[in-house]
């Protein structure tokens, strides 16, 4: 008899339902990118006086630089900036989600998966920002980077932390089989 487990401590045989985890994680994705976006539209809209500034910076990585500048109508960045930013952040939600379900210690306690979505976003960030970004020559987000502060609580707390909170709040409180 194979038994379907969702959290605690694994035992031999015991088969993990990583397709409930990897649904959950995309929810969760859904949710903490949503979040993200708000409190960068904030943002831009506080330092820069530009609300919606995030979607062009985000458009510009399938449009090209050029969607930086008035060059690209506004409603055409934040239709494709808003699609790119919510599949991102789908997708890594369920990687996120696969990885900890695999990894029995990550989600032992509610505090574990808030702390391991924490660092989650804070390595999406860095490796966004520093490696990504530059491979492909969109310079505009390392030389956002001035404003180090916003890259680390939208990435580390609004998305990471939220998503370790919405994984643990949904797959934690499953009855155990």
């Amino acid at each position: 008899m194979e038994m379907t487990h969702e959290a605690g401590v694994a035992k031999k045989g015991v088969h993990v339902n990583y397709w409930s985890w990897a649904k959950t994680g995309m929810v969760g994705g859904l949710l903490a990118g949503l979040a993200f976006a708000v409190f960068e539209m904030i943002v831009a809209a506080i330092v820069a006086g530009q609300l919606f500034g995030p979607f062009r910076m985000i458009s510009a990585t399938v449009l090209g630089q050029q969607a930086l500048s008035p060059q690209v109508s506004l409603a055409t960045a934040i239709m494709v900036g808003t699609l790119v930013h919510l599949v991102y952040s789908v997708v890594a939600g369920a990687v996120f989600a696969l990885i900890v379900a695999a990894v029995t210690a990550f989600h032992r306690t509610p505090g574990a998966l808030v702390s391991i979505g924490g660092i989650y976003g804070l390595l999406m960030w860095l490796v966004n920002f520093y490696l990504i970004a530059p491979a492909f020559g969109w310079i505009w987000f390392p030389q956002r980077a001035s404003q180090f502060w916003q890259g680390f609580v939208a990435h580390t707390f609004l998305y990471g932390a939220l998503l370790g909170w919405y994984v643990a709040a949904r797959q934690l409180a499953k009855p155990k089989a």
